[in-house]
């Protein structure tokens, strides 16, 4: 490889890469020098704000980041590991990939998956569920109708090629997010607890791999693409879309879980955001070391690629490996046996520096400590200014919403809308059982994994209700992270951790920061309140077009332990004449409600209210419930209220739908006791010879709980309000998203 002639560094440049004059001139400080053109190409991807979160750092610092059970804590590793017992270890995390799968939804999902897959084997954990959360505009555009379907098949593809079940998440529509889809990606696995491995660098004389695929020109400056709003010219930077191979990355997970288990290695990083560079950095970082790279010698596939774009490139499925010296041909024979490259790249020395040389020349030389995360990158606190929409959106007249309605219409039309109907035409294209751990596939208030050799089960969700945090965001991200908390108690697993991806729009527009910053406070409050502390995640800003900013939607991915088997619950309803019972109690609260959504078209009105301590009794009661026998089935009352989970506790399990005979005798408006979404309710169903052991559990821990009514038939009634037969409920929720995604 030669060296080409870099361009000249002028002032323009530095602005076209992302920085400011004031960073601009602390990169000189620490150089103490002009940066040439590969070095202003590696401190414009390490101090983007995808790599960097220098717009957020701050924030992210004051959330709970330690509990009883946690191994590895927010941005110690490549994710975050919870102690489950047993020997073993959960690790999980979740990550955007919005502003790829904006541009080619297919591949920016798919790579999406690969690369948070990538984080939890490079941590010695094997993949064992895939999740997702996914917000799109009104199904209606077609625009919309062609994103949705090329994330959903990129998703499946990948998944389904590499061979992870995708077992849950979430399906949102709003046209706030018509411009800028959201795609969050989440991966769990299980590894030995005394088998899991570092992103270290340390040491001196010890050999770096590149091990995987060779290094192309796709997804340059990526991470920069991704701090920075959509437009036009966004459609110019297609090649910082990376490009995914499932198979390949199979093959890379059981050589890296090998060679972790052969104990060859003394740390291992996927690269993702800004490749090498960032691999090498933040590794040499972490183990407070320094490392020299012979850019030369990295397996390229394109003819031509300069250092910077080498550095840049984030092709996939490729890791950076460093290795004990003397066991050098050990790791090349394993590599060598499932077909993929492993190339020594460079060597560790105690220098803190991070050393790029072509031909033996450098051709840059910058500390790893001012690179990576933590370390001396840019730290922002920005401006703030409440919205002046959210006080008058707060603003709501009951007498706008008459009540003289055919609540009969309106429960279908509800079970029909795209935020509540049956997701099949999404999960159906997701293997949910390959490797057969699966107990809870997608359908359900949580998904629901056995670790083999146990008698134990995980459960996981994705939550966030975007429309709350729209009008609230402190409450919006307490309430997401209490329904994550809440979906994986309904299926008998107690919360014990978190992971979040928080999507934003324009850091620097203080309306935007404002949302942020109270659904960073809200979000912290949560999870001390449920002892779930933040193992890690990432922050996506930028998440804007010409016309808006998506909702304030701070994701939760929430991971839930069931210690044992016979504990497993699902949402939907049994046996003939079991008793139903509400836990928690009716308020008569409509506004934020996906009612006013659907059928009025609007988002408006105050947020339900949050009692977190209340919250939290009303999942420990039914969780000590469900530890004692008493109940067969729970479900969150959350998205459309009381008639809609009730609803669903009737036909999600489609081949055995049941009906149920419903009377509340509460002074209640009808809209409000049908639809509205007050927090901390819970629908049960029980034997009817344990009714009275579940109200005595109830009154001994002062939890409000009703008998409501009663399984059975073939009908599905609310007092004298709502009368349904099954077979008109079930085409309306089973079959309106395929409708919409089938139109021309």
């Amino acid at each position: 490889m030669e060296q080409q002639k870099e361009p000249k560094v002028t002032a323009e440049l530095v602005k076209e890469h992302g920085l400011n004059e004031e960073e601009y001139q602390k990169i000189i400080e620490i150089l103490g020098r002009e940066p040439n053109f590969t070095e202003l190409g590696i401190f414009s991807v390490m101090w983007s704000e995808h790599c960097s979160y220098k717009n957020s750092i701050a924030l992210l610092k004051t959330l709970p980041r330690e509990g009883e059970n946690l191994l590895t804590g927010a941005g110690e590793e490549n994710a975050g590991a919870v102690d489950i017992g047993d020997g073993l270890a959960c690790v999980f995390k979740i990550e955007s990939h919005n502003h790829p799968s904006a541009l080619e939804p297919y591949q920016g999902a798919a790579t999406g998956v690969g690369g948070i897959l990538r984080d939890i084997f490079t941590m010695g954990a094997r993949p064992i569920a895939s999740l997702n959360s996914l917000r799109f505009g009104s199904p209606e555009n077609p625009r919309v109708r062609y994103l949705v379907d090329g994330v959903v098949r990129g998703i499946g593809d990948y998944g389904n090629s590499f061979g992870v079940p995708t077992v849950a998440g979430e399906t949102y529509f709003d046209e706030a997010y018509t411009g800028n889809p959201l795609v969050n990606a989440m991966a769990v696995g299980i590894a030995k607890t005394d088998g899991m491995i570092s992103a270290t660098i340390k040491g001196t004389g010890n050999p770096v791999m590149i091990v995987g695929s060779k290094t192309g020109r796709d997804g340059i400056h990526g991470a920069t693409f991704a701090s920075e709003e959509l437009s036009k010219e966004s459609e110019e930077k297609r090649s910082a879309v990376q490009i995914g191979d499932p198979f390949t990355e199979k093959l890379l997970l059981e050589a890296t879980l090998e060679i972790i288990d052969e104990d060859l290695i003394i740390g291992i990083q996927d690269m993702g955001a800004a490749g090498i560079t960032c691999s090498s950095a933040e590794m040499s970082a972490r183990g407070e070391s320094g490392v020299t790279i012979d850019i030369d010698k990295v397996p390229i596939r394109e003819d031509g690629m300069t250092p910077y774009e080498i550095l840049l490139s984030e092709s996939q499925e490729r890791m950076l490996v460093c290795v004990k010296k003397g066991k050098e041909e050990d790791v090349r024979r394993i590599f060598d046996k499932w077909e993929l490259n492993s190339t020594i790249i460079g060597e560790t020395n105690d220098s803190g520096i991070f050393k790029v040389r072509l031909n033996g020349e450098t051709v840059s030389e910058i500390p790893s400590d001012v690179l990576a995360l933590g370390g001396s990158t840019p730290i922002y606190h920005r401006e703030t200014k409440k919205p002046d929409y959210i006080d008058e959106l707060a603003k709501f007249d009951f007498n706008d919403y008459p009540l003289d309605r055919n609540w009969n219409e309106d429960l279908l039309t509800m079970l029909a809308a795209p935020n509540i109907c049956d997701k099949s035409w999404v999960h159906d294209q997701y293997d949910s059982q390959v490797r057969t751990n699966t107990v809870v596939a997608p359908g359900s208030d949580a998904a629901v994994l056995r670790i083999r050799k146990t008698d134990k089960a995980l459960a996981m969700a994705t939550d966030c209700n975007g429309r709350y945090c729209y009008l609230n965001p402190r409450i919006g991200a307490q309430q997401a992270v209490a329904e994550s908390a809440r979906n994986v108690t309904c299926s008998g697993a107690r919360p014990v951790a978190i992971t979040n991806c928080l999507n934003f729009g324009n850091p620097y527009k203080p309306d935007i920061y404002y949302g942020f910053s109270e659904a960073i406070a809200g979000m912290g409050e949560a999870c001390r309140m449920f002892n779930t502390p933040v193992t890690g995640g990432n922050v996506s800003f930028y998440n804007q077009d010409k016309d808006r900013a998506v909702f304030p939607t701070p994701t939760i991915g929430m991971l839930g332990i069931i210690d044992d088997l016979k504990h497993i619950t699902t949402q939907w309803f049994k046996n003939d004449g079991d008793l139903v019972y509400l836990i928690g109690e009716n308020k008569e609260e409509l506004g934020a409600s996906e009612y006013i959504h659907t059928i009025f078209n609007k988002n408006t009105g105050p947020v339900p209210e949050l009692d977190l301590q209340f919250e939290k009794d009303v999942q420990d009661t039914v969780r000590e419930a469900i530890n004692s026998g008493i109940i067969k089935s729970a479900h969150d009352c959350a998205n459309g209220g009381l008639a809609v989970t009730l609803a669903e506790c009737c036909i999600s399990n489609k081949e055995e739908a049941i009906g149920a005979q419903i009377h509340i005798d509460e002074e209640l408006r009808a809209d409000c006791l049908l639809f509205g979404e007050t927090q901390s309710r819970i629908i049960v169903s029980v034997d009817k010879n344990d009714g009275e052991k579940l109200v005595e559990l109830c009154i001994k821990n002062n939890i409000p709980v009703s008998a409501i009514g009663k399984v059975g038939g073939n009908r599905f009634s609310i007092n004298d309000i709502i009368n349904l037969p099954l077979t008109d409920m079930l085409p309306a929720f089973y079959d309106s998203l395929g409708k919409l995604m089938a139109k021309a």
